[in-house]
């Protein structure tokens, strides 16, 4: 079975190394990455400056492309022009610091899982719970579940999975959730400076998570210890609200 592996933390993340070691031994891998740190560009593609891809080498011997674009950019190049083969399911990770709620809209690791998915191939996002001295040694390993759940359950078109992985100790996880993305967000701050000459500048320097009223959602649970797997899709259409604005009248919109 073919694999690509990706992300948005860049080629050299440990993530992306801890996931390749962990699958080496019994996939056809391919990786190709950004060449350095993407996170948080959303599904961002890069249309005023060229793609450049080089060959990157580690302990010797190939392995990967490193490209010079964001998540998206190198699973397009990826399948169109870098691989001799199509992969049979696309992984974006192993991300350091959680994708739920709402965040998964900024996240590059996700957006490449769902840029997979919008070309028709099946895919997940993994994510380790921690940003702090991460272990990715059981994420990885819990990979060849994710792997073997989408053969067996197979995806829905157009769907990708959003999987989410507690940062304790495996023996402390309390169970795999299949379960629906939050709304929980950030509440943001910024810290105003002021450059040598004068010029005022503004530095993203801290989030606080705010708490989602519903129990059943991919950020209560994973603080739960429990796996979170959530299928997304690129679609983004609101059903309830379409349904509700084609039974208006359209007194203000005027033809």
């Amino acid at each position: 079975m073919r694999i690509l592996l990706t992300n948005d933390d860049g080629i050299y993340a440990p993530g992306i190394y801890a996931l390749y070691e962990a699958l080496k031994d019994d996939f056809d891998l391919e990786v190709v990455a950004p060449e350095s740190e993407m996170s948080a560009v959303g599904h961002a593609i890069t249309l005023t400056m060229p793609l450049r891809v080089q060959r990157i080498k580690r302990n010797g011997s190939f392995f990967g492309y490193a490209v010079n674009g964001t998540p998206a950019d190198c699973v397009k190049i990826a399948v169109q022009e870098l691989l001799e083969m199509p992969p049979d399911i696309i992984l974006s990770g192993i991300n350091r610091g959680a994708n739920v709620g709402v965040n998964i809209l900024y996240s590059g690791t996700v957006s490449a899982a769902t840029e997979a998915a919008f070309l028709g191939f099946k895919s997940a996002a993994i994510s380790l719970n921690t940003r702090k001295d991460p272990d990715f040694r059981f994420a990885a390993m819990f990979s060849k579940q994710i792997i073997r759940f989408i053969i067996e359950n197979d995806l829905r078109k157009g769907t990708a999975l959003n999987v989410n992985i507690p940062a304790v100790p495996p023996e402390e996880i309390t169970g795999v959730s299949i379960t629906r993305q939050g709304t929980a967000r950030f509440k943001e701050f910024f810290d105003r400076r002021n450059d040598p000459r004068g010029n005022t500048y503004y530095w993203l320097s801290g989030e606080s998570p705010m708490e989602d009223v519903n129990p059943d959602t991919d950020a209560v649970l994973l603080k739960e210890n429990k796996i979170t797997i959530t299928p997304v899709r690129y679609d983004l259409t609101c059903d309830e609200e379409l349904k509700r604005l084609k039974i208006c009248t359209y007194p203000s919109i005027i033809l």
